[in-house]
């Protein structure tokens, strides 16, 4: 395709001159149908590589993305520039459903979790061998790497998609590329999401996390009252900038959220329970200004965009440095100064044990898992369909995918199965992440050089000192 298109078309449709390094790179695979690995920095107009190529291609792109507020947030944005996009998921009335199925064939983007792509309408639609699909675009594809064995198992059978559909095709709809895109992913992210996608020689093209703008700060908070204490501090000293809170639970948001309503800050509480359209008012009172900040669960933050956000707060800490550095990259968009303060317990947890505890629970709820899992491999047919399997073990979904990320267990389709192995026994979990985000808090050197050095950056991590985060700080004091 002409060059010269490619641009006007992504200037008529976004407004921009020119593409950002590396969007031209990558939109030039994609519309060579090239599968590709993408790691590009929070803010850096990932969804634009994958929305242009879908519009100057003749043929359907899907978009597998986790979270239904992500999904609908972009498709909102495409259909509000009158382009061809919808989404298909759980919360759409029939009459809705009906009208995007009769809309597909006309469509450039159809955007889908995992499980609704997989879904038996869904799938005998895509199935026709009268519909060209061009590409399937993950998005958001560390999930599959941290959380794919047992959070969302369905990722582990996005592998085959590929192969099973295209059987459907004829020859003449040409190639479909697959593309993994997300803001993090280490090595070893990566090496697991480009197995288990099945890509075809990859084009990997990713860039630094490193925002030299951004101060990243962690500070002790000793009691719970203390991380109240410090929260209000910090939140007065940035009293009128904009800003976001993260806790790690819902009843925690609404809890903060009154104390500090209480204390004169006009706010509210955001997470995945509310219902969609409540959740998209308060998006809409923080991006206008009404809200300057809110308290916010992970949900918060992923496809909407907000250059102007000045700081972050981690009221509690993170489990996973991938969390932490996709939150973070909310804060300074615009390349303007931005701080992140991450509030943690005394490492011995003794007057206050919440980090601990929260970290406790998660890792007994995996061990649960595991050993759920465990106990019932021995009793799933050693081949066998998906859907008979998990209606008969509500626990199958979670024991295969531990079995496929171990290598014991392919998928001959997205919906038949074979285990290698049965005697498998399962391994602990796998707790390098929890410990990564517990050696970068007790970390003397630079935050962004310990970041970088995680994310596979660690020759420019050697002669980096941020001379902004808190630790850089101090050496210079």
């Amino acid at each position: 395709m002409d060059w010269e298109t490619v641009r006007s078309t992504f200037k008529q449709v976004w407004g921009y001159d020119d593409f950002r390094p590396p969007q031209g790179e990558v939109i030039a695979n994609l519309l060579a149908r090239q599968d590709s690995m993408i790691v590009l920095a929070t803010g850096s107009g990932k969804s634009i590589c994958f929305q242009l190529p879908a519009l100057l291609q003749n043929g359907l792109t899907l978009v597998i993305s986790p979270l239904l507020s992500l999904i609908e947030d972009q498709v909102k944005d495409l259909q509000s520039r009158n382009l061809a996009a919808a989404a298909l998921h759980s919360s759409l009335s029939n009459l809705d459903r009906k009208q995007v199925f009769r809309s597909i064939p006309s469509l450039r983007l159809l955007y889908l979790s995992p499980e609704t792509l997989l879904s038996k309408s869904v799938w005998e639609r895509l199935s026709d061998p009268d519909l060209a699909i061009v590409g399937m675009m993950i998005d958001e594809a560390h999930c599959l790497g941290q959380w794919g064995d047992s959070f969302r198992p369905d990722y582990r059978r996005l592998g085959v998609v590929r192969s099973a559909l295209m059987a459907h095709k004829p020859a003449s709809h040409g190639k479909m590329a697959i593309a993994a895109f997300t803001a993090t992913a280490d090595p070893k992210t990566q090496s697991a999401v480009t197995s288990c996608l099945k890509l075809h020689k990859p084009q990997v093209i990713r860039t630094s996390p490193y925002r030299s703008h951004l101060s990243l700060n962690v500070a002790i908070a000793w009691t719970i009252a203390g991380r109240k204490s410090q929260t209000l501090k910090f939140i007065q000293a940035e009293r009128g900038k904009s800003g976001l809170i993260y806790v790690r639970s819902r009843r925690e948001t609404e809890e903060l959220a009154q104390w500090l309503r209480a204390e004169s800050f006009n706010t509210c509480a955001y997470h995945g329970g509310l219902p969609s359209s409540e959740r998209r008012e308060i998006e809409r009172k923080w991006l206008c200004g009404i809200y300057p900040f809110v308290i916010a669960t992970s949900a918060f933050g992923l496809g909407i965009n907000k250059p102007d956000v000045r700081w972050i707060i981690h009221y509690h800490s993170p489990l996973t440095l991938s969390e932490y550095i996709q939150e973070v990259g909310r804060a300074g968009r615009d390349g303007k100064y931005a701080k992140a303060l991450m509030l943690v317990s005394e490492p011995t947890g003794i007057l206050d044990s919440s980090d601990r505890n929260r970290q406790d629970f998660f890792l007994q709820e995996q061990y649960k898992l595991r050993y759920k899992a465990q106990m019932l491999i021995p009793k799933l047919p050693p081949r066998g369909k998906y859907e008979e399997v998990s209606r008969s073990f509500p626990e199958a979904a979670i024991a295969l995918g531990l079995l496929h990320s171990l290598g014991k267990l392919i998928w001959h389709n997205p919906f038949e199965y074979q285990i290698l192995n049965s005697k498998t026994e399962l391994p602990d979990y796998d707790r390098t992440a929890l410990d990564q985000m517990q050696n970068y808090i007790s970390s003397k050197s630079c935050r962004w050089a310990f970041l970088m050095s995680t994310f596979g950056f660690s020759q420019e991590a050697k002669s980096l000192k941020c001379g902004i985060c808190d630790r850089c700080l101090k050496s210079n004091s």
